[in-house]
């Protein structure tokens, strides 16, 4: 057990799903100093996506691991210099109890055990693949005239051997797909660019819009459709 990070075991197929924003925990030892109503928000969980990645470990009879913090505690999608990775600002809203905390500390008991456990995962398979998991809102409170339209994105960085198979098998399964969208993976793409591009290991990294996996039906309808395609993206690259 770890408070970083929640391991799902559904098989010991050669997949790994990884979620790093699954969580909207807090730890009572923690003070953010913001309303506990926004630990619904899209600024501290991506929601959909912990229900997502259990139904999908079941389905595909792999692992999955779920980031154990909000991503408010620490962004584990960011390298450990970047900016970001403890925030003081999101979406318009102010992050006050981040401002004089403790930056190494939360990355010794948060940041380090979660990668750490990934790169164990990883090397306990002998020809993996993985399948990162986040979701975007359909809207932003600081930009409220962009619109973010898609179903579903596909990010990736140098890496785009899964994204060329699986955007139009995810159109033919009736998605309105974003390829390098709602943002591009060159941009924001830590976790996959350490554990994946950086070894050589094919990954799927893909963006739920938020509104439609926000509840069983649509979670369950995601999983469906995604599903069938890793295990194609996952075949041809083996």
């Amino acid at each position: 057990m770890s408070e970083a990070f929640t391991l799902i075991d559904g098989g010991a197929a050669q997949l790994l799903i990884v979620a790093d924003h699954a969580s909207a925990h807090v730890p009572d030892d923690i003070d953010l100093g913001i309303d506990e109503a926004l630990l619904t928000d899209h600024i501290a969980v991506d929601i959909g996506v912990a229900e997502v990645s259990r139904l999908l470990a079941e389905q595909l009879g792999c692992t999955a691991i779920l980031g154990g913090v909000s991503r408010l505690v620490i962004d584990l999608n960011r390298e450990e210099e970047a900016p970001g990775l403890l925030p003081v600002m999101s979406d318009g809203h102010v992050i006050p109890g981040n401002r004089e905390a403790d930056l190494a500390q939360r990355l010794m008991r948060f940041h380090h055990p979660y990668h750490h456990q990934i790169v164990r995962l990883l090397d306990g398979m002998a020809s993996p693949f993985i399948l990162s998991v986040h979701s975007f809102t359909p809207s932003l409170a600081s930009d409220p005239h962009a619109r973010r339209p898609w179903d579903i994105g596909v990010l990736y960085n140098e890496d785009d051997r899964a994204a060329r198979i699986a955007i139009p098998l995810l159109t033919e399964a009736g998605l309105l797909v974003g390829d390098q969208l709602p943002y591009s993976g060159k941009l924001l793409n830590a976790t996959m660019n350490r554990h994946a591009e950086a070894n050589g290991i094919p990954y799927l990294g893909i963006e739920m819009r938020q509104d439609l996996v926000g509840d069983v039906e649509g979670q369950r309808r995601f999983a469906s459709i995604i599903g069938p395609i890793v295990l194609q993206c996952r075949n041809s690259l083996a």
